[in-house]
């Protein structure tokens, strides 16, 4: 009988622009992201290329209107989902 796996250290992205005074971490679809203090949900969306995109966004298990993405604060530890649509058939 074996034991659990080697355990993985997850990195931490960072989203926060150049010379970001202070950064706080949060966890986007699973992984941590630092981003600066002051970050709102649509600088994350922006910052991982998907502005323009059909998308839904939620922070804490909230969905959060695209409209209001902007106004959207982050603090840290939030968790934020970002479900995007792919084409196909």
């Amino acid at each position: 009988m074996t034991g659990p796996g080697p355990r993985r250290e997850t990195a931490v992205k960072t989203l926060a622009p150049d010379g970001a005074a202070e950064t706080i971490t949060v966890t986007v679809n699973g992984e941590p992201h630092r981003v600066a203090r002051g970050a709102t949900a649509h600088d994350v969306v922006a910052a991982l290329g998907f502005a323009g995109r059909p998308l839904a966004v939620e922070v804490n298990e909230a969905v959060v209107p695209r409209a209001d993405l902007p106004g959207c604060m982050l603090a840290a530890d939030d968790r934020v989902e970002i479900v995007t649509l792919v084409g196909g058939g």
